[in-house]
């Protein structure tokens, strides 16, 4: 990485990280204070950022006031993930509540006559909005608001099922990018492993984040920095970050190309 790439990091880390987590657990216990309902709930999966939200629910709620849920599927179940995700609950004083979504998943494709096996992004999305059924489930039963754990470059570039695993009553981080939710993780002592864990939303097998978006989070944040934080045009971008302008190009094509999953669906006005 050339010497402006590292200054664009060192300016996305350049934050008071006890002041973040402070202001979030301010933020995080007024809003379940005025929604006057018994909680949370989120979906753990073993990665940086549901852990990082687990973490960040129990020190602003307590523990009492925070259920977790962890929704296996049989195709794409990490015994490694559910591993780290009790060790994680366990570390917070909660229960982990195992709840595998592999029949409702194989029930729906053998119900609706058009499914197709061999479509992996189609079926990966409908196992998150499965999960996300699951949740407000689980919230409505007991009094609950649902949590997400989807952070500001998933949000930025689209990179969420819509309907499924941003679908949620709160986002607490979702103003953060992948490299500043990584400095809240260390700085909250969630293990290591789940920090450094390749990123994958465990849609089907073999699936990374990395590979799906084509470039790393590091880099990847300081585009989006670049380009929405500063609001540099992209070959000023590409030019400042040592890196190919086809590469911020694309980039900023995703910004655009998901700007619908960011907004309510719209009134088309006829009077």
């Amino acid at each position: 990485m050339g010497a402006y790439l590292l200054s664009f990091l060192d300016k996305i880390l350049d934050f008071d990280v006890g002041e973040v987590v402070d202001r979030l657990c301010f933020l995080v216990r007024r809003f379940v204070d005025e929604a006057k309902v018994n909680g949370v709930v989120l979906g753990m999966s073993g990665g940086v950022d549901s852990t990082t939200t687990a973490y960040l629910c129990v020190k602003a709620l307590g523990k009492d006031k925070v259920k977790v849920l962890f929704m296996p599927e049989s195709e794409t179940f990490n015994p490694e993930d559910f591993e780290d995700v009790k060790n994680a609950a366990n570390n917070l004083g909660l229960d982990v509540v195992k709840t595998d979504i592999s029949n409702v998943y194989r029930a729906f494709l053998e119900t609706i006559p058009f499914s197709d096996p061999k479509n992996f992004k189609v079926n990966g999305n409908l196992k998150s909005r499965i999960r996300m059924a699951t949740l407000y489930y689980f919230a409505n039963k007991f009094g609950l608001l649902v949590t997400g754990s989807s952070n500001k470059t998933e949000l930025l570039t689209g990179y969420y099922t819509k309907w499924g695993d941003e679908a949620s009553d709160m986002l607490p981080l979702g103003s953060l990018y992948k490299t500043q939710v990584k400095k809240l993780a260390s700085y909250l002592n969630i293990p290591k492993k789940i920090i450094d864990k390749t990123p994958t939303a465990g849609l089907w097998v073999g699936q990374t984040d990395e590979d799906e978006l084509g470039v790393k989070y590091e880099v990847l944040d300081q585009i989006l920095y670049g380009l929405v934080d500063l609001k540099l045009n992209p070959e000023l971008v590409a030019e400042k970050l040592k890196i190919s302008f086809e590469v911020v190009e694309k980039v900023k094509g995703m910004v655009e190309a998901s700007m619908h999953k960011r907004c309510m669906p719209p009134i088309l006005e006829i009077f």
